[in-house]
């Protein structure tokens, strides 16, 4: 098989084949390894291979599982696979080797694919960007001047660039619809509590993590779920159970769906003519499909939500920076952290209880508020991101900011970091490139990005559909609708292997 010949075909089909006798899980995995060694220097996408493992798996041969045979990488964060560490981006974890496989992992696996590698990320995946100072910058294959997106942009660039069928992600505020948008993909972030967290968490940033892959089909996508979703030994909630597989939804007449659009940021200020037109380009594409559009969203305060979702964050993140301690058994040196990453745990420690839980229960009321509006819409759409693919370097702080959280960061004062409201600003920037996604990790909403819409410059921009709890069927429906009437499989970067 050649990698054209590779790329020509999804993980299902893919799949298909191994059980077939057409191809090899070895030769799959083969094609995926040389894939990485010709375009990774350009995209820093891979950041760890396991080679190893991998080929073991591949070489065992076996045709059980929807996707035997398949090679797959993982996002180094959240799941854990036993004998390889999983850095979350960061020089703390980067040599802490896990001793089990969490339960995604397990299930990842049972679907008999070859994991090949873990991918890119920032720091304990807090930004809409992939640039983390112990890994580098990832980037865009489309125009590698430009930003894959976070915090699963490593996994996005990889899928895009044809080195795997699918990969991992996480989505906690939009990581894995960001990326997804970014990169021409299709990316579904499930219900909160429908994949596994355990054994080491039960909820994830209050809920708002939950983690699922970036694919190129819509079946993939919904293939992989059946195979991970179910109960969760411990977990805190469970959701009910779909009325058959995901899969089967894909093809399904999704029938007339009345659908509330906007293009307005919840949060931000603005939003760049291309996300404008793709979303005003899909409504148009939906009418044309039968289906009932309006103009409307949720009311929702976004600054309100905005500080509320910083201070959660924050909060979780000195409780992940709290644990990692307890596995390393010393305190976390501040040189072992980014800038803003300190800062924000620093800010945990000033936040008071009362304070956490404020934030917690302002994003409690949004979910009610938006819960009651969907109970005149079937769905909610909007662009998924503010701009076209940001380039890179451009969503950071600025290099006065950074010096200010350096400083603060030495003096050690997380009241100082508050008063001096640098996150504030930090978020602010995050927020303006994400105006929508974060809204629906805190409702705990179905949603995903659909990559209809490529801008002059050649660059995709996805549009955002939000589903109600549960409702991930209904999605992939319409996700399957739409990829047949405006397909974008074979839509590829132009990615020429490195010199």
């Amino acid at each position: 098989m050649t990698h054209d010949e590779y790329v020509s075909h999804d993980a299902t089909a893919l799949a298909a084949m191994v059980r077939g006798g057409e191809v090899t899980a070895v030769e799959l995995l083969e094609l995926a390894l040389a894939r990485i060694e010709e375009v990774n220097p350009a995209l820093n996408a891979v950041i760890r291979l396991m080679e190893e493992d991998a080929r073991q798996t591949a070489e065992r041969g076996g045709t059980e599982g929807v996707f035997c045979g398949v090679p797959f990488l993982a996002k180094d964060l959240c799941s854990s696979y036993a004998g390889h560490p999983t850095s979350g981006g960061s020089r703390l974890l980067k040599n802490l080797v896990m001793d089990h496989d969490s339960e995604l992992a397990k299930r990842v696996r049972r679907t008999g694919v070859s994991v090949a590698g873990k991918t890119n990320l920032p720091e304990w995946g807090l930004t809409p960007f992939t640039e983390s100072e112990l890994w580098g910058a990832c980037r865009n294959p489309w125009d590698t001047s430009r930003t894959p997106g976070g915090s699963s942009g490593g996994s996005a660039a990889a899928v895009a660039a044809g080195v795997v069928p699918m990969a991992g992600g996480g989505d906690g505020g939009g990581s894995i619809r960001i990326p997804a948008s970014c990169c021409g993909l299709f990316g579904l972030k499930p219900t909160r509590g429908r994949v596994p967290t355990g054994p080491d968490f039960g909820e994830l940033w209050r809920g708002a993590v939950v983690e699922h892959v970036l694919t190129r089909s819509v079946r993939d996508s919904a293939a992989m779920l059946d195979a991970t979703h179910g109960r969760d030994v411990g977990a805190p909630y469970e959701i009910r159970l779909p009325d058959r597989p995901f899969v089967e939804e894909v093809g399904s007449d999704p029938s007339k769906l009345r659908i509330a659009w906007s293009p307005k940021p919840i949060m931000g200020s603005s939003v760049d003519p291309d996300c404008v037109a793709a979303v005003e380009d899909a409504v148009s594409l939906l009418t044309e499909l039968g289906h009932d559009l309006v103009e409307d969203a949720p009311e929702i305060d976004g600054a309100a939500f905005s500080q509320a979702f910083l201070r959660m964050v924050a909060s979780e993140l000195g409780a992940d920076i709290r644990d990692a301690e307890a596995y390393l058994g010393r305190k976390a040196r501040r040189h072992e952290l980014e800038p803003l990453t300190w800062a924000l745990g620093l800010l945990s420690k000033a936040l008071p209880a009362g304070e956490y839980a404020s934030a917690l229960r302002t994003m409690e009321r949004v979910g009610r508020s938006v819960g009651g509006f969907f109970e005149g819409y079937d769905m909610v759409l909007t662009p998924t991101l503010a701009t076209p693919p940001a380039k890179i370097g451009s969503l950071m702080p600025t290099s006065m900011e950074m010096a200010q959280l350096k400083i603060l960061g030495a003096l050690g004062s997380g009241r100082l970091i508050k008063w001096a409201g640098l996150l504030e600003e930090a978020a602010s920037t995050a927020f303006d490139f994400i105006p929508w996604t974060p809204i629906y990790n805190a409702t705990g909403q179905p949603a995903m990005s659909v990559p209809l819409f490529w801008n002059a410059e050649g660059l995709p921009i996805g549009v955002h559909f939000v589903a109600s709890v549960g409702n991930e069927a209904s999605l992939f429906r319409l996700a399957a609708q739409l990829e047949t009437a405006r397909p974008w499989f074979d839509r590829r970067p132009d990615m020429e292997p490195s010199p």
